[in-house]
């Protein structure tokens, strides 16, 4: 198996393997190989999102690129200000576009036009470089030999630059350098009009339809290019096929920092056979709202392919690992997790089981009632042994003994049914109760007959979506202040700490001790007492029912934990737990159990394990990364409002003249 990393920490650290070669006096070409031992060296494709610092440096790379494909280049239109005759926009065309004019058919001069539309747009950017803004890859014509004539048309400026200037060709190469596959699913740094054929039948690669070649190639080319912190791998089967892809971009690697305690491995258009084999990891932020943590594009379900991909973001995780990962059940996941995250919990997700029950249930004779017996297990058992006994009691019952899925299921039982993983952590996406269901990260932007280039489209605008949503939830938790409904000092308490829709799931709790209507001690043991606390709650039938709830406590140790253990599956006490404090006179919720991942200025405060102030006196890299995780900070918070902006536009140039006013020594630049 072999992988290919192309991230943009790579790029910028300088470890690439740019080379030049020299032809002749006439020619100079470029060459990219990264990290490949090629005999041919060949030039990546044009795509949109390629920038370079100058006109000449991308006509340049169109007549080598041209060179290598076999066709001749030429001038289509310029663009010039008025004022200053300055070259802001040019289309570079295939010398066989268009048609001879009218006037010129008669003459003796061979036809060698053919409307040919391969073609690239390009203009000047704010940023002063020049920017592929349109490619067109496909000619109507057979391309001849390697072609240089249109490298002779180059000035001798441009000559000499090629010949002497090999670091700015480094910079040029950097970025445009890219990753393709060409059409039989082979590495490749270069693409022409070929697509990937259908491999449906051949599990052991990626099974891509006409035209995905391009989108991924487009799609990986302009992230990194214009996402600083955008990383991404390739895992190539023998035959040098694409087998996997992983990515991540800058936001979600950010995210990973803060929110990567508890994740959902959402497999559901890989394994519902979608268009897309698409898998993503999603986390949950300070406002309950799913994020994204990466993707991946995977052959199959199989250990080997599931392996990979976790591997590959903890790669890019510096080896961090979560505290519970939430998947299908699958005995291929359960292989992988236990080989790549074995100190995690890996558990199933409820909900994803609870939607198979009509389908596994759905031709049983007693289904409705079998139906009814299952979730008043799953979900009012608060004892393993209330659970099995209501198991064993719907089994023998309806006679459903030698039912294989219920069997099964019931031998997993300690990875999903809520009775068992109350030591678990969850953060909310635990689905304990009915009801509660996960839904995938890209609903609504993918559907069964979804093809990858749609959905490459899709995908940025679902995470702007996203961003936007988040956004808009820390700018309402920092300047509204929530509605108290009681005076109940527990929720003054948490109303000043948490965001808004964190606070107001913690106080539905608080209201909710209302309907707890007794409180008693059942057991003492030293320091910890056993309180039974009784609940009314709505049964069958919206019938009005009495439900104990035991809670432990240890005034001590300053801790309380009840049975239904709320805490461990939401991030917040249960309204049993409260009714304990308050009946033992606490006035206010021991700091354990205000979680930091859930209050208004986590992103701010919290400072990631992997951040260390021991840093590396010669790792630039590693300078690199951090200082991108402060400076990203900086830009999510002065993106709230204008107000923030400016600050922060502020900060950024003070510090930016302070960095230049730093005296750099000469041990230092030997570095």
């Amino acid at each position: 198996m072999e992988e290919v990393s192309l991230s943009s920490e790579q790029v910028l650290s300088g470890e690439g393997n740019e080379t030049e070669k020299e032809r002749d006096s006439e020619e100079s070409e470029l060459v990219v190989q990264n990290g490949l031992s090629q005999g041919r060296k060949e030039f990546v494709a044009p795509a949109v999102g390629m920038e370079f610092e100058s006109y000449d440096d991308a006509y340049n790379y169109y007549n080598c690129y041209a060179k290598e494909m076999g066709f001749r280049v030429r001038v289509k239109n310029s663009w010039f200000k008025r004022n200053s005759r300055e070259k802001y926009g040019a289309v570079l065309c295939c010398s066989s576009q268009g048609f001879k004019r009218i006037k010129d058919v008669n003459r003796l001069r061979k036809e060698t036009r053919t409307g040919c539309p391969a073609m690239i747009r390009m203009r000047l950017v704010d940023s002063k470089r020049w920017r592929v803004l349109e490619v067109t890859l496909e000619h109507n014509h057979l391309l001849g030999a390697k072609i240089y004539k249109s490298m002779k048309k180059m000035g001798n400026g441009t000559k000499r630059k090629l010949q002497s200037n090999s670091d700015a060709e480094v910079r040029t190469i950097k970025l445009y350098r890219a990753l393709v596959i060409d059409a039989g699913g082979n590495f490749s740094l270069n693409s022409n009009a070929k697509e990937i054929r259908n491999f449906s039948d051949r599990p052991n690669q990626l099974n891509l339809k006409k035209g995905d070649t391009q989108a991924i190639y487009n799609y990986l080319c302009r992230m990194q290019l214009t996402n600083p912190n955008f990383f991404y791998l390739m895992d190539l089967n023998d035959e040098g096929c694409l087998r996997n892809v992983f990515w991540i971009d800058a936001r979600s690697r950010a995210a990973c920092g803060y929110f990567s305690d508890v994740i959902v491995f959402d497999n559901t258009y890989l394994a519902n056979k979608y268009e897309i084999p698409l898998v993503a990891l999603v986390g949950v932020n300070h406002h309950g709202q799913f994020v994204l943590l990466g993707c991946g594009l995977l052959a199959g379900e199989t250990t080997e392919s599931y392996v990979w991909l976790f591997k590959a973001w903890v790669t890019c995780m510096s080896g961090r690992t979560p505290q519970t990962i939430i998947t299908d059940r699958c005995m291929a996941l359960q292989n992988a997790i236990a080989e790549v995250f074995p100190r995690s919990h890996h558990r199933f997700g409820l909900s994803n089981i609870m939607k198979k029950v009509p389908e596994k249930l759905g031709g049983l004779r007693n289904y409705d009632a079998i139906r009814k017996a299952l979730i008043k297990a799953v979900y009012e058992s608060l004892k393993v042994i209330e659970f099995e006994s209501a198991w064993g009691f719907m089994i023998q019952r309806f006679a459903v003994s030698d039912h294989e899925w219920l069997r099964s299921l019931f031998e997993d039982r300690a990875r999903w049914a809520p009775v068992y993983l109350k030591d678990t952590q969850f953060a909310g996406v635990s689905c304990s109760q009915p009801g509660e269901t996960l839904n995938p990260f890209f609903d609504r932007y993918v559907h069964k007959q979804t093809p990858l280039k749609e959905f490459l489209d899709k995908y940025e605008l679902a995470l702007q979506k996203k961003h936007k949503e988040e956004a808009l939830a820390d700018i309402d938790s920092r300047n509204s202040g929530p509605n108290l409904k009681t005076r109940c000092f527990f929720e003054l308490q948490l109303s000043k700490v948490y965001t808004t829709e964190i606070f107001k799931k913690f106080q539905f709790e608080v209201e909710e001790m209302y309907s707890c209507f007794s409180t008693t001690q059942l057991h003492i043991d030293g320091p910890i007492i056993i309180f039974l606390v009784k609940e009314r709650v709505l049964g069958e039938g919206n019938r009005r029912e009495i439900r104990d709830f035991e809670v432990l406590y240890n005034r001590a140790a300053a801790e309380v934990r009840c049975i239904c253990s709320c805490f461990n599956f939401y991030g917040y006490l249960c309204r049993h737990a409260l009714c304990v404090l308050n009946f033992n006179g606490v006035e206010e919720i021991p700091s354990k159990y205000i979680l930091s991942r859930w209050k208004k200025d986590y992103k701010r405060l919290y400072v990631p394990d992997h951040v260390s102030n021991n840093v590396d006196g010669t790792d630039r890299v590693q300078w690199f990364n951090q200082l991108y995780r402060s400076a990203l900070q900086v830009v999510e918070e002065g993106a709230i409002s204008l107000e923030h902006y400016k600050i922060a536009l502020q900060a950024f140039d003070e510090s930016l003249n302070r960095v230049h006013n730093v005296e750099e020594k000469p041990e230092q630049l030997k570095i």
